[in-house]
Order: structure tokens, then sequence, then C-alpha cells
């Protein structure tokens, strides 16, 4: 059965060692006596699967807010230089506003 790092991770520690019983890897070794955080892991390198979870960001367009971000860290540096603390205090709220809004499209 193919697995995924998601359905591993929500998995008991029994079903985990009882999955790691029926292959034969060297990561494996000494199954019996891991506990989840090492377990998980090893069996994700002995099935060939990403040993981590992807967050996909659904409905934005991920690059152009990361790049909006760039120049948005250009500008601020510009009214630090300037000491133009609204214009300062404008591009920081706005920096701040575009990584909650990727940050809660992660999750």
């Amino acid at each position: 059965m193919d697995y995924t790092w998601e359905q591993l991770h929500k998995m008991r520690v029994a079903d985990l060692r009882a999955i790691a019983e029926s292959i034969e890897h060297d990561e494996l070794q000494g199954y019996t006596t891991m506990h989840k955080e090492q377990l998980v892991p090893a069996l994700c390198h002995a099935l060939g699967i990403e040993d981590h979870a992807h967050h996909e960001v659904v409905g934005l367009n991920k690059t152009a807010i990361k790049q909006k971000i760039r120049a948005l860290k250009k500008e601020r540096d510009a009214a630090l230089e300037a000491k133009d603390k609204s214009k300062l205090k404008e591009v920081r709220r706005e920096i701040h506003y575009l990584k909650l809004k990727l940050r809660k499209a992660m999750t």
C-alpha cells in the first residue's frame, strides 16, 4: 500500500512498527525500539516518500506577493535612510499585511 507523510504522521507507533516489520531496509534496523519521531522519517526514506509536509498555497500568486515584499523592503530601506517616518510606517504595515496573507493561505 502507498502511504503519504500525513498518513504516516497520524498513525500510532504500533501501526508504524507493523509497517516497518514488513520492509527490509537499513534505516529500519531496530524499529522495535524507535520512537515515532525517528520511525516516521525512517519509513519515509525506506518507502521513497518525502519526509515532510508540503504547504500548498491556494488562490494566491505566491511568487508575485514575494516579489512585492522584496520591492517594499527596498522602499523601507530608502525610507529609513531618508528618515521619513510616515512612509516607513506605511511600508512596514504593507509588508506585514502581505506576510500575514501568505501565512493564512498556507494553513
